[in-house]
């Protein structure tokens, strides 16, 4: 039982004298590449997962994906999730909620020019940062509580989903469920900048699809038949960029055109695909009846909107910022400066902050997610590794 500062110490230098261990086991993680579009390259990290959540006590399943769930836009399979609870858990009791994700956005292969390295406190690679150093920090705050033989009075649910960097589309599912029978939720992505800053907001994010279709014709002999979705696509996209409000921290980034035959044609259609961030609920439904409302300004075009919001905003609710403020007391128990922040990017925490109160940014301290200097600071490993630990017992 935790039940003082003292006890927070006596467990943080515990895994302080574990930190070559942790990287040790961060190293064998990042060297199974496993993208997300790739399912066998995951087997691997499931089964080193699985094998030592099992050691730990655990009951561990694979949760299969949904064989009508939605497929990436490539058209290759997704990999199956892993889910654990303890195997001896007290009927009725509540349970805490514990995410992270498995695959990453670096092909097979990337070692050989992205090669793992460590110099001094930093460890180096594709995945480290982003986000398998949270694993391993999760293991080990299990492996911390093993040792000192505490009992958490809320039952830690584990899940590790493979289809987060493409959208968690199947895996959606299995986190509203788990969110809504859960009391709190714990999300294992990286933290936030040089000091290691929990994850409080994040922008909700859409993918909007806008399709304008016109009358092809002979652009040199009777072009005046035609109603070119070029032209008529490149009006919209004006509208589209004039929805960015810097103030309010909402932007819309048409980032893919296409459209098109020959040259010497009017363009019979056209699209234009837009990534769309916003901080809050409201905003976001303001935006996207925007969008759905755009009208054709050329005769003879129209306009046909698709996709939405996959990720909604996590938002800084009075929950959520009750949570953070556990954080921040038992962070100072343990002698650690803690700081918070909203940030752009989606996660897991987006759906999951749906439900039930959320903290996000719990995993490795470091830089480059998703870049060629991704890294981790292993001496904060077993520093986020006890904090974890004291969140997991809260009441």
């Amino acid at each position: 039982m935790i039940s003082s500062a003292s006890d927070r110490q006596v467990l943080l230098t515990w895994l302080r004298d574990r930190e070559r261990e942790m990287v040790d086991l961060l190293d064998r993680l990042a060297r199974m590449e496993s993208p997300s579009l790739d399912p066998a390259s995951q087997n691997p990290v499931f089964a080193l997962l699985a094998a030592e959540l099992v050691e730990l006590g655990f009951l561990v399943r694979r949760l299969p994906r949904e064989a009508s769930g939605q497929a990436p836009a490539s058209g290759h399979g997704m990999g199956d999730h892993l889910y654990a609870r303890p195997a001896v858990r007290v009927r009725g009791a509540p349970s805490q909620l514990l995410v992270g994700h498995m695959d990453t956005v670096w092909p097979v292969g990337t070692l050989s020019v992205m090669p793992l390295r460590q110099e001094g406190n930093v460890f180096s690679g594709p995945g480290t940062y982003d986000m398998k150093a949270g694993l391993v920090q999760m293991l080990f705050a299990f492996r911390a509580l093993r040792a000192h033989e505490i009992s958490l009075k809320v039952l830690p649910l584990v899940f590790v989903n493979s289809d987060e960097e493409i959208g968690s589309h199947d895996s959606d599912r299995w986190l509203r469920l788990l969110s809504r029978c859960s009391s709190r939720a714990f999300i294992l992505e990286p933290s936030y900048g040089a000091g290691g800053a929990l994850k409080t907001g994040r922008k909700g994010v859409g993918h909007f699809t806008v399709t304008v279709q016109g009358t092809a014709a002979h652009a040199g002999i009777d072009p005046e038949r035609g109603a070119s979705a070029v032209l008529e696509l490149s009006h919209q996209i004006q509208r589209l960029f004039d929805l960015n409000d810097r103030e309010r921290g909402i932007t819309v980034n048409v980032g893919m055109i296409d459209g098109g035959l020959r040259p010497n044609m009017v363009a019979p259609k056209a699209t234009a695909e837009i990534d769309v961030r916003v901080p809050t609920m409201v905003d976001a439904q303001q935006v996207e009846a925007e969008i759905r409302g755009l009208m054709p300004i050329i005769e003879g075009t129209t306009i046909v909107v698709g996709g939405g919001f996959n990720r909604p905003p996590m938002e800084e609710t009075a929950q959520n910022m009750a949570l953070w403020g556990d954080a921040k007391r038992l962070a100072g128990e343990l002698g650690l400066e803690l700081d918070r922040a909203i940030v752009g990017g989606g996660s897991d925490g987006n759906r999951t902050s749906q439900y039930v109160p959320t903290l996000d940014g719990l995993g490795g301290v470091g830089d480059g997610a998703h870049a060629a200097h991704e890294h981790v600071i292993t001496s904060y490993m077993p520093e986020r590794a006890a904090l974890l630990v004291a969140l997991l017992t809260l009441p």
